[in-house]
This record gives C-alpha cells, sequence and structure tokens, in this order.
C-alpha cells in the first residue's frame, strides 16, 4: 500500500489537497489519505466490476425467479455501499501498519533466497491460506447466535446479483476479509503481487455472485463458482468456500450444483415460462 500512498502524494495529494506545510511523513496525514484511498478504491472497484458483470455477464432472466425480492439490486447496492464504509475504518488500520514496515511485504524479488519460485509459491500459498480461514468464519457466520446479527443480511438475497457481493454487515464483512490482510504479516509477500491479489479477491467475490453458472467440467469439482455459491444461498448449509471445494469436502459441506442437474434458480424460472 506504502507504493500507492507514494503515488497519490506526488500526483494528487501533495500538489492539489493537502497544504505544502502539512508534511507527507505526518501520522495524521497518512492515515486520512490511507482512509481515502481505501474507500475511493473499494467503492469503484465495486461499482464498476460489478456494474460490468450485471450488464454483461449476469443472467437477467434469474430477476424473474419467485425469490428475487422488489427492488433487490438498489437494496444490495445501498448495502454494499455502508458496508465498505464502515469496514474502510479497522483496513486502514492494517494498511497503515504495513506501510510502517511491520508485515513481511517486499519490494525486491531477490530480497528472498527464493526469487521467482517463492513468488509462485507466495500466490499459492495466499490462495490456500485465505480459502482456508474464510470457509471457517464464514461457516461460523453460520451459528445459531451469530447469524441472526450478522450472516443474515446477506442472506436477504437468495438469488443474488453481482452487487450482492459486498452486501454484508460491516463486521461480517471485515472478519471474512481479514484474512487476506493477516497473510502478509506472517508469510513474506512482493507488495505488487499483494496489491494485485487484493484485486483479485474482489473480483472473485464479485464473479461467485454473478449467475454464471458454466463451470468447465474437469474443475466442477476443484473450484467454488456461482453454480456452487448460488446453492449456499438457496439451502444455507452448503459450499461455504472461497475459490475452493476443499474445504467443503474435509468438512462436509460439500454440495454439488443443482443449476449443473437443471435442479436451478434458471430452471426454475423456465418451468414458470
Amino acid at each position: 500500500m506504502d507504493h500507492v500512498l507514494n503515488f497519490m502524494d506526488y500526483y494528487i495529494f501533495t500538489p492539489l489537497v493537502y497544504p505544502v506545510s502539512w508534511p507527507e511523513s505526518n501520522t495524521m496525514r497518512q492515515i486520512l489519505s490511507l482512509w481515502i484511498i481505501t474507500i475511493l478504491g473499494a467503492e469503484l472497484l465495486y461499482l464498476g466490476f460489478g456494474a460490468f458483470n450485471f450488464y454483461y455477464v449476469f443472467d437477467h432472466e434469474l430477476m424473474k425467479h419467485p425469490q428475487f425480492i422488489k427492488n433487490q439490486v438498489l437494496q444490495e447496492i445501498k448495502l454494499g455501499f455502508v458496508s465498505i464504509f464502515w469496514m474502510s475504518f479497522p483496513t486502514v488500520g492494517l494498511f497503515y501498519w504495513e506501510i510502517k514496515g511491520y508485515s513481511k511485504l517486499y519490494d525486491n524479488l531477490y530480497e528472498t533466497s527464493e526469487g521467482v519460485s517463492g513468488l509462485l509459491l507466495s500466490i499459492c500459498g495466499f490462495l490456500l491460506f485465505t480459502d482456508m480461514c474464510i470457509y471457517w468464519i464464514h461457516r461460523s457466520m453460520h451459528h445459531k447466535n451469530i447469524y441472526k446479527h450478522l450472516h443474515k443480511q446477506h442472506h436477504i438475497f437468495k438469488i443474488p446479483t453481482p452487487f450482492a457481493s459486498h452486501a454484508f454487515h460491516p463486521l461480517d464483512g471485515f472478519l471474512q476479509s481479514l484474512p487476506y490482510h493477516l497473510y502478509p504479516f506472517i508469510f513474506p509477500l512482493h507488495k505488487g503481487v499483494y496489491l494485485s491479489l487484493f484485486v483479485f479477491v474482489n473480483i472473485w467475490t464479485i464473479s461467485i455472485h454473478d449467475g454464471d453458472y458454466r463451470i468447465p467440467g474437469q474443475l466442477i469439482h476443484l473450484i467454488n463458482g456461482a453454480a456452487h455459491h448460488v446453492d449456499h444461498h438457496l439451502y444455507f448449509n452448503y459450499n461455504y468456500g472461497q475459490y475452493l471445494t476443499l474445504w467443503d469436502r474435509l468438512g462436509g459441506s460439500y454440495r454439488y450444483p443443482s443449476a449443473l442437474l437443471r435442479k436451478g434458480p434458471r430452471d426454475a424460472v423456465q418451468k414458470l415460462k
């Protein structure tokens, strides 16, 4: 995040926003700048990719499903906006610790002895670590004493659109995003890769809510896609995973996608016709 902060300071904040007398190294300025970058970046990513997906990928026939609620898209966007706003505050704290050097993020690919192979391993490690953590955090959100207070807001949307991707209670959303931030405090990770993965996980979250249930045959049992995740919304106790089906299989919560058995939401709409 320090690269993004330095870029914004050089091109926008220093010449256009802050007085020259306010040094770039000032703690309050850095925290304020990080908050602006975080909230604007997250909202633009959510709206930009969400809108693109909604208009060019999402099957609008699904909006005729009986469980698609009135004004659902507007409700999803409102909840997503509010959630991102409140999530940005604790997220900024984590980003601030990163730019102060408390994480294991590094700049130079050859700062570590592993080089390129270490870089590739760190990407795999990031995906496996976050998938495992999110599975258990997500599953815990379905505990009867927690669900009604936090995760229920997300499950209002039985037939989600891409805009449901960030439509969480803010605490729920932050807890499920926490593994992304914790990883570079535990394991070495290149700064550029970290920023790229941060964008990727947001786009992936949008994609598993986009109603495109197509999955290459050989990957059906491996990748947790929109076909798997819509069953999570519909049937509640299945397919908690983020990217992979691994932990659902180990945890006994895997469900083969009903959409691939011609028993999914699109098939229900066709029957209504």
